[in-house]
Order: C-alpha cells, then structure tokens, then sequence
C-alpha cells in the first residue's frame, strides 16, 4: 500500500463509494444537504471482505460511546438517541438568515390582516381638521377648496351637519363664522339638496345634542333661521322637515322657536343677523370695542370722513345705534371733543350713514343709562338735555324725540321718589358687585322702606347683571334665593321678571344673548325654589304670546325639563358645589346619621346650608324619612320642622321629597314591612304643620294606605 493512498484500501473505496450512492437518494430533502449524514456513520466493509451488491440496503447503525448498539427504525425514524426521520420538517425547525445557502423562498408564508378604510370616515375626520383651521383663521376661501379638494360631494351633508354641531358649542364668533361659510359654500360647493338633508340631519340628532349643549334647541333654531334668512333654506322646508319629526323632539322644538320667535318677529332678519354679532364674524363685545376704538382715534385726527369709512367698513348698520350713543357718550367725558362729535354724528345722518332710527334709539339708549352715567359724569343730564335741541335744529335728530326724551329724562322730575330709589338700588347693586355682603344688602334695601319697588329692584339687579360677567351673574341668583326668603314675596319677584320680559326686546339692543341669559335667570329661579314652576305660567299669561319674553320663558320650560336639570342650571355661570349626585347623596346620608346620633339641630341645618344644593332637598327629605321609618326614631322629624321654619326646605322640596318616597314605597316594604303605615302618619303629621302642598292631599295619604293593605295580603 502506497503511503500516499491514505489508510483505506481500494476495496474500502469501493464500499465507500457505494454507500455515498446511498446516501444521496436518502438525502434528497431540499432542507439535507447533500452529503450531511456521512460524517455520522462509519461505514466498514462486512466480514470476510465481501462487497454488497450494488443497490442492496445498507443497515444504518448509530453506535454510542458505551459500546452498545441501538436500532433505529427505517428511514432513522425514532429510537432513543437518534435524530428522526431524514425528512422531518416538525415546528422545532429553525431557518438561519445567516447561512451561506439561505433562500428567503424558504420561509414560511404569513398572512396579514389589514384594515379596510371607510371612505366615510376617512371624509369625516378630513372635514373636521378643515373645520378647526376655518374656525382658527376665518378664511372662507381656503375651507371652501379644501372642502372641494376632498371629492365625495355625496357627503357634503355630514359637513353642515359636522360644522354647525360644532360652531353651537363654541362661541357667537364660531356661530357667526359657521353661517357665513355656509352661505359661501351654498350652490357653489355645496348643492341646495345636500344643505337640506344637513340640516335634517341635524334635528334628527337635537336630541342627542341637548344633553352636552344647554341651550342646542334654541341654538339650532337660530341657525335655522339665519339660513332661510340667508336664503340658503326655503321656508317651506321647516313645514317638511316638522312633518317628518316626532312632536315632542328637540328638532321639533328648534322648528317651532325658529317659527315663532325669529322668523315671525318684526324686523326679523336685523333680529337673526345680529344675534352673533353681525356678519363680520365679530361678537358685539368685539364690535363694541372696535366703535370705541375708531371714535378716540376720531377725536385725536379730526378726520370726518375716514371715521365714517370705518364706521361703513364695520358692516354693522343694524348695531349704528351703540357708535350714536357712545359717540355722545364721549362728547361728555371729553369736553374740548363736543364739537367732533356732532360734526361727524351730523355728517353720518346727511350721507346716510346713520339713518333717522338709529340715530333715535341711540339717544333714547343713552336717556335711559344717564342715571347709571351720572354717577362718573355728574352733569351727564344737563349737557345730554343741551345737545337734544342743537341735533333737532341741525337737522340730524327727528322732532319726534322730544317727546319721548321728556319722558325719558323728566321722569325723576314726575316722581322724585321713583328716581331717588333707582339711584339708590343701581349704588346697593354696585357695592354688593364688589363686597358680596349680603346683609350688608338687606339691611341697605330695609333702610330704603319702599317694598313697593321691589320688582324694579329685582329687574335692575339682572339687567346690570346680564351686562357684566359669569361672576355678577351668578351673585345676582344668589341675592335672588336670599331676597326671597328674607324681603320679597313671590309676587314681587313674579312682577319683576314680567317687567325684564316686557322690555327683552330693547335689552337684547345691548345684550346679544339677553333671551338666553334671561331664561337661565328665570331657569334657576325654579332650580332655587325663588319661583314655582306654576309661575312661569302665570309670568307667560301676562305677556304677548309671540313676544320674545314669551319664547324666553318657553326656553326657560325646556332648560328646567331636561336631563340633570338642577345640576347644570345651578352651575350655569360657575357656580354650585362641583359635587356629583352620588357625592351630595353620602354627604346628606353622614350629616342625617350624625345628627341622629345625638347631634344638634342648628349644627344640622347649617350642613344642609353648606351643601349648596337647595335644589337638592328633596333627597334630605327622602332619606330622613327612611331613617325614621328604618331606626324607628321620629325624632329626625324636628330636623325636618327646623328646616322648613328657617326656609331651609322649601314647601316644593318637601312635597317633592315625600312623593318621592311614595313612589318607592313597595321597595321600602320588602325592608320595612311597616313602611306603608308609618308614611301615612308621616304625611298626616307634615300636614299639620303645613309641611306640603295642598295639591298633595290625602291623594298620597290614601295611596300609602292602600299600598300598606297590599302589602297586608300579600304576606
């Protein structure tokens, strides 16, 4: 054997060669290489130096360290120690990226779910960022190519529906800026039908959108109205669309305000276009600022006639009575400024600028505030009663004001106690404004000793109120709830909104939202148990029934029977306790259980006073009378007697707590078999001493009776 032929033979060779021609057919799995297995056996040629026959078995034998054979079965499938099969492809199986002789067409296929986009909702999401950027920067030609450049013209009715939903939970700017862009839009990007079906659309959804927005019924008839205005809706839709709505909807009710209240007004369409602050997206606060702004800008440059380009430039010839009565205004703030003034106010009324009616209701305006003025100008009233007659003679103020100025300004001279008690409220009502002293208040009204008066007193308070902010507004209703208990009947203040009512028409002239301000006033007066909901329609009775105060007091109904009432109207201008039900319900249960267990009266009430929640009594009410009826203890009934005596638990909330408890009083029996029995002594005990209504009855006594036989029989 040559040295260079290794250690195997040539008959070894042989053999060697045979079984890698073996090998090979076994390993034609493309996941076996070719050739893997031989390095794991050693094949020796059989005894007696016999070669296999060609294609004959070779037995595969995997031998251990030990020394001890293992059979492994065919194909190597099996046994212990062995590898498995050649072709098993279990999930143990792992594929190298790294390896020289990866395939990426080996690896396993993976199926992966993706989500089909609707093209509505991708159109929804487009038109509510096109809405945020209008609503940030006012321009109308940029929200319509982009509302363009979106395509799906078929959903342009989600649009009005998406634009105004928004625009009503925002402010009169975004209100005022949602109707002029769909009047821009009208016919040119948005089809006649499609703003037809928006709108629709909208009041089929009013009643989802009165639960987030107080006010959605009047809102949404007030954009309903600025679009027949606009002439972008036909008024007959409104008969159509009421037809195919439940009476008793929100969408009905915004249909019939918008009917009644704006569309059927005098002067309706001034009304509607100015209720936002005009159609150059400004509110009246902003207009307000801006008039005093050109007027003092005016007076420095002398210069007329670009005062009045400005004026003309504001757009708001509607509102031309605030530039007359803040123009004289000034005139008596700044003396050497008089002769300006009135040459521009003369100069406004011969162009036409400012017609003769404006220029009227300017004056009368300013005639009414002179007591209010006089107290930073004291000779307001002389130099206003000079600058009537020089107007008159130059011709830029109607004759016809005389008259009415006479009445105006002289009605102190008629009635001096009259005047000198208006002075003397508008100076209780500004101190209580900045010390929130309320019996500092009292004691000031009782000095005056003119109970007479005490609707004017009421009517002065809410108007300086409404003009000023949420703070003011929310003092006024708190005066209000100590007022009646302490001074004013129901009558007087019952007279009193009557009067604001009365002239809601020339207080909405200053005050833009003065409707909705006065039915929240009139809301929460009900909320505080200071008016009885009966009185609203006493309050409706007295006035005209398609006058603005009465589709307030119609707002009012609708604020008090929504959902949550006496929460949101009791916060309504901030105030309250911030406290949700099930808070108010623990704090009443702990204070009654306190108090039960040896706590004193006053202590008591004064916790109920704390609470803040005096629309609320009803459940003290409620759940003192279960502990009486649960402990057996009648003695919870003097906190009950404590409460009514010092007003604390009005006579409604009273009723409203034992109806209350009527009404449960088949779940209160499967506690209290007695239940039924000890409500009606209840009932006869809180009628005698005058606890309830008379409307309540022995109605409830009877029915408590009645129950309590049930109850009797069925055990």
């Amino acid at each position: 054997m040559a040295s260079n032929e290794g250690f195997l033979t040539e008959e070894q060779r042989e053999v060697m060669k045979i079984a890698s021609q073996n090998v090979d057919v076994l390993s034609s799995s493309p996941k076996s290489p070719k050739g893997s297995l031989l390095p794991e056996y050693h094949i020796k040629a059989p005894a007696g130096g016999k070669v296999p026959a060609p294609g004959m078995g070779v037995k595969h034998v995997r031998r251990q360290h030990s020394g001890k054979h293992i059979r492994v079965k065919k194909d190597g499938a099996g046994g212990k120690g062995t590898w498995g099969k050649l072709l098993d492809t279990d999930g143990d199986s792992h594929i190298d990226r790294n390896d020289p002789n990866y395939d990426s067409g080996e690896e396993p296929y993976q199926l992966i779910g993706s989500t089909v986009s609707d093209p509505l909702d991708d159109y929804k999401k487009s038109v509510v960022s096109i809405i945020e950027e209008y609503f940030s920067t006012g321009d109308v030609e940029l929200a319509a190519s982009d509302l363009g450049d979106l395509g799906s013209s078929e959903y342009h009715p989600y649009f009005i529906k998406r634009l105004v939903s928004m625009a009503m939970d925002r402010h009169d700017k975004e209100k005022e800026m949602a109707s002029v862009l769909l009047s821009a839009l009208y016919a040119d990007v948005i089809s006649p039908a499609h703003i037809r079906d928006g709108f629709f659309m909208l009041l089929e959804s009013a009643d989802d959108l009165a639960v987030d927005i107080l006010d959605a019924v009047d809102i949404l008839a007030l954009f309903l109205a600025r679009a027949v205005v606009d002439d972008i809706l036909p008024p007959a839709f409104l008969a159509r669309a009421k037809k195919a709505l439940l009476e008793s909807s929100k969408g009905s009710q915004a249909i019939q305000t918008a009917e009644k209240s704006y569309l059927s007004a005098p002067h309706h369409a001034e009304l509607v276009e100015k209720r936002w602050g005009g159609s150059t997206h400004f509110t009246v606060e902003e207009v307000k600022k801006k008039i005093a702004y050109l007027l003092r800008e005016y007076v420095e440059s002398g210069d007329t006639s670009e005062a009045c380009r400005c004026i003309r430039q504001l757009g708001v010839s509607f509102f031309h009575h605030e530039v007359v009565k803040r123009a004289l205004t000034l005139a008596m703030e700044i003396r050497t400024a008089e002769p300006l003034i009135l040459k521009l106010l003369k100069e406004a009324a011969e162009e036409g600028l400012i017609s003769s009616s404006q220029m009227v209701k300017g004056f009368s305006r300013l005639a009414e505030s002179l007591d209010d003025l006089a107290l930073d100008i004291p000779s307001a009233k002389s130099l206003f009663e000079s600058l009537i007659p020089r107007a008159i003679s130059e011709g830029w103020l109607d004759a016809s004001f005389v008259k009415s100025s006479d009445e105006d300004v002289d009605v102190g001279s008629k009635d001096d106690k009259l005047r000198r008690y208006k002075e003397e409220a508008v100076t209780i009502i500004h101190e209580y404004f900045l010390s929130d002293d309320i019996p500092e208040l009292l004691r000031s009204l009782e000095d005056l000793g003119t109970p007479e008066y005490n609707p004017i007193f009421l009517k002065r308070l809410i108007t300086l109120a409404m003009d000023r902010k949420n703070r003011e507004k929310e003092m006024a209703s708190v005066l209000l709830s100590a007022l009646h208990i302490e001074i004013f009947s129901t009558e007087d203040i019952v007279n009193g909104f009557v009067m604001l009512l009365e002239s809601a028409e020339d207080t909405a002239l200053d005050i833009l939202d003065a409707s909705n301000e006065l039915a929240l006033f009139l809301a929460r007066a009900v909320i505080d148990d200071v008016l009885a909901p009966l009185n609203l329609e006493d309050i409706a009775n007295r006035l005209p029934p398609n006058c603005t105060g009465s589709e307030t007091v119609r707002m009012a109904r609708s604020l008090i029977a929504a959902r949550h009432a006496g929460e949101r109207l009791l916060r309504c201008w901030g105030g309250g306790t911030g406290w949700a039900v099930e808070d108010a319900k623990d704090k009443i249960q702990k204070l009654l259980e306190e108090y039960e267990s040896g706590g004193v009266v006053s202590e008591a009430c004064q916790c109920i006073r704390d609470l803040g929640m005096p629309f609320f009594n009803h459940e003290v009410v409620k759940k003192a009378l279960v502990m009486a009826m649960e402990k057996k203890n009648d003695r919870i009934l003097d906190l009950l007697q404590e409460c009514f005596n010092v007003g604390l638990i009005t006579i409604n909330q009273m009723t409203k707590g034992f109806c209350r408890i009527k009404e449960s009083l088949d779940d209160l029996a499967l506690d209290i078999p007695n239940a039924g029995k000890k409500f009606t002594l209840y009932v006869e005990h809180a009628q005698k001493k005058g606890w309830l209504l008379p409307s309540f009855g022995s109605a409830s006594a009877a029915a408590a009776a009645d129950s309590s036989v049930l109850l009797a029989v069925a055990s």
